[in-house]
């Protein structure tokens, strides 16, 4: 490629070639996204972790690109965020065109005071190598690369790997082991464990290209556009004026004939006039699927990412949802592991994020029919839809030409602690905290203030120093944000300048909010009772 070189990280014999079988707390197979989002979490909460990959460098090619507002915010966490919002394309507009008209347009994050916007693009070999930088920063955190893992035997305490390299096969055991080895997932594979769904009889080519233009920093989506007939092409900006094109082209496509050059020159020429010049960075053809595991845990088995689920890729929800999945899992690995909750607690992450995959595939099948109808009826409703939509707001909610990305809101968990009192807005439990502008000790938005451990956001001055100090203490800790009064040394005190953290989440004096490490709300009250707050985490830790 023009514009990127592929990093080669080194190979390194394991040192159980030569000595005994080594016994890890938690190894992850696969240093992708998923993987290393999974690693470098751990890590940060003191956690040894064990990351064993077959290659020795990042994507090859751009693939993953749209990354979300969620997915920033929980990347700030990990210490990865700023670089990668830095380097990417932020936007925010999308556009749907039905031949060369505009049908309409839209904003996918219309509020403002918000950190992170809706989404950056940012090619993912950019996005893992900012990672594997941040990875290599935590001392508790080994990557071994060209360590393919080749067997796989759980037991009821353990698990036992055999890892193949160029200097022969060891051995190696661990607790618990992740599972983020990609959509073909060698690892499920070995096991024989179901993998359903829909693949879909239709066949897309990506091509990314290197070009200058003026073309604005915003999704573009055309039906039935003249340079592409019967067919629809999605465009996106990248950095280092490297351009996405996504062609529809049917399921009788030849997939090999169709990366080449020769197809690939005159679908763009079309597409970007005679006089355009560009260069072609890397091609690939896929192939629209809607699948999951039926489980996502399997006893020590923890599956995440591709591995446990894959999604048709209009509305950027496969690597968003994978590092959602890491995630959610962490936490509630780290408390199994400190021994200050039980097992059973890692069996809301498989119902919490098969609920999450559950949407995420709907949603995906129902763009899926949209964008490629599968009968004359259908494209007659898809085409007057599209033909409504330029006059009519009512008929732009029926127009999918990918919903999306958002986070799921896990309304059904067992973990959360049901409402007592009435409140309005969309903080409910199970829902990710919403960012604000604040002015406080650790930064100057709200999110800054939340995640890692257990938070209780006050409004007002309502928890007095003992019972501050009596959250504070204990196995599971709880700190408290309070939101307006003066500096407190056993709290975090934040200033809601602009007054969106109360509006946010209606919070009227006395209100306060228990987030999980990962920023779920998972209960609320409008006054704060002590014994209410313990109930809740133990309820959130599965006890």
């Amino acid at each position: 490629m023009k514009t990127y070189t592929n990093p080669t990280y080194e190979y390194r014999r394991a040192p159980e070639l030569d000595g005994p079988t080594r016994h890890c707390q938690v190894v992850i197979v696969g240093a992708g996204p998923v993987g290393l989002v999974a690693a470098i979490d751990l890590a940060q909460r003191g956690i040894p972790v064990l990351v064993l990959d077959d290659d020795d460098t990042v994507s090859v090619g751009s693939r993953a690109i749209c990354y979300s507002k969620r997915t920033l915010e929980i990347l700030d966490r990990l210490g990865c965020g700023e670089p990668i919002a830095r380097k990417g394309v932020g936007w925010n507009i999308g556009k749907v065109y039905q031949g060369r008209e505009l049908a309409y347009q839209f904003e996918v994050l219309p509020e403002s005071g918000h950190h992170r916007p809706a989404f950056v693009n940012l090619q993912q070999y950019y996005f893992e190598e900012c990672l594997v930088q941040r990875a290599l920063e935590l001392p508790s955190l080994e990557i071994r690369w060209r360590h393919e893992v080749s067997g796989v035997v759980p037991d009821a305490d353990r698990v036992t790997l055999r890892v193949t390299t160029s200097d022969g096969d060891y051995a190696l055991t661990c607790d618990w082991l992740l599972v983020c080895d990609g959509a073909r997932s060698p690892v499920r594979h070995m096991l024989g464990l179901d993998f359903e769904g829909q693949v879909f009889r239709d066949r897309f080519l990506i091509a990314d290209i290197h070009m200058t233009s003026d073309f604005p920093a915003e999704r573009r989506f055309w039906f039935d556009p003249p340079f592409h007939p019967n067919q629809s092409v999605l465009l996106h900006r990248q950095p280092d004026d490297v351009w996405r094109v996504d062609f529809q082209l049917g399921w009788d496509a030849d997939p090999e004939l169709e990366k080449q050059p020769a197809r690939i020159l005159p679908r763009l020429r079309a597409m970007l006039g005679p006089d355009a010049k560009f260069e072609i960075e890397w091609a690939s053809v896929y192939t629209f699927q809607c699948r999951r595991m039926q489980k996502f845990r399997h006893g020590r088995l923890l599956f995440a990412g591709d591995s446990a689920h894959l999604v048709s890729p209009f509305g950027a929800r496969g690597a968003n949802s994978g590092v959602q999945a890491a995630d959610n899992l962490v936490w509630k690995l780290e408390l199994v592991l400190r021994g200050h909750a039980p097992e059973c607690l890692l069996d809301s992450y498989d119902s919490e994020r098969v609920a999450a995959a559950d949407e995420n595939i709907q949603n995906s099948t129902r763009a899926t029919d949209f964008i490629t109808p599968k009968s004359a009826v259908s494209r007659t409703f898809r085409d007057a839809v599209l033909s409504l939509a330029r006059c009519y707001p009512f008929a732009r909610k029926l127009v999918n030409s990918g919903r999306l990305s958002v986070p799921k809101v896990l309304s059904q968990s067992p973990l959360n602690t049901p409402d007592g009192a009435t409140f309005d807005g969309s903080m409910v439990p199970g829902a990710v905290a919403a960012d604000a502008p604040v002015s406080g000790p650790r930064g100057d938005w709200l999110l800054d203030h939340l995640g890692g451990g257990f938070d209780l956001l006050v409004f007002g001055d309502v928890v007095d120093t003992v019972r501050a100090a009596e959250l504070a203490r204990g196995p599971i800790a709880c700190r408290v944000v309070q939101v307006g009064g003066i500096e407190r040394h056993d709290r975090i005190v934040v200033d809601d300048h602009a007054g969106l953290v109360a509006a946010r989440y209606d919070g009227k004096p006395g209100s306060c909010y228990l987030f999980r490490p990962d920023q779920h709300v998972c209960a609320r009250w409008r006054a704060f009772a002590v014994d209410a707050v313990h109930a809740a985490i133990a309820r959130a830790t599965g006890q």
